[in-house]
């Protein structure tokens, strides 16, 4: 059994996660802009709750380890969705980010009927990179200018996994 949980956010979680994004900002600067003020955290939730766009704490034990966010979801003919994620001090380079995100896009694929989970990532992001390529995404394009992060527009490449090719399938 997995020491890894997924749990929608919630205004519960609202202290627990503003903490944990006050003490992981650099690890953060200039890759990801999680929700930092009370009101960000709201809109956030409320966000995550509705019909094409859906969010997963992921906890270890007690201990919020990150998040993954599954945002512009797409039913009928397209079935997909982006994904975002972060994790948060202490628990980058544990392995257990990784393993809350087998559980998420395990999810998404076999509970919400997704045919394909795209990432796109900064190009100077090894350890995300690496860390998508460990999970079976592959490389399929580059996007210039493709997201606006702090103010500055970056470049990022295009990963991607369909339900067919991922090998997880049985960690939901």
């Amino acid at each position: 059994m997995s020491d890894i949980s997924l749990v929608r956010p919630n205004s519960n979680h609202q202290h627990a996660f503003l903490e944990a994004v006050q003490a992981s900002k650099s690890l953060h600067s200039g890759w990801v802009r999680p929700p930092q003020t009370p009101a960000e955290f709201d809109s956030y939730v409320v966000k995550y709750s509705s019909t094409n766009h859906l969010a997963y704490l992921i906890i270890q034990g007690s201990s919020l380890v990150g998040v993954a966010n599954f945002s512009e979801i797409v039913l009928g003919n397209f079935c997909s969705s982006y994904l975002g994620y972060y994790v948060f001090d202490p628990f980058s380079g544990t392995g257990s980010m990784k393993r809350g995100l087998i559980q998420a896009i395990s999810r998404v694929f076999l509970k919400h009927g997704l045919n394909r989970v795209e990432a796109n990532i900064q190009p100077e992001n090894l350890r995300s990179i690496g860390l998508v390529r460990s999970l079976g995404f592959r490389r399929e394009g580059f996007s210039e200018r493709y997201l606006k992060i702090d103010g500055k527009w970056k470049d990022h490449e295009r990963w991607a996994v369909h339900q067919k090719e991922w090998v997880y399938s049985g960690a939901a």
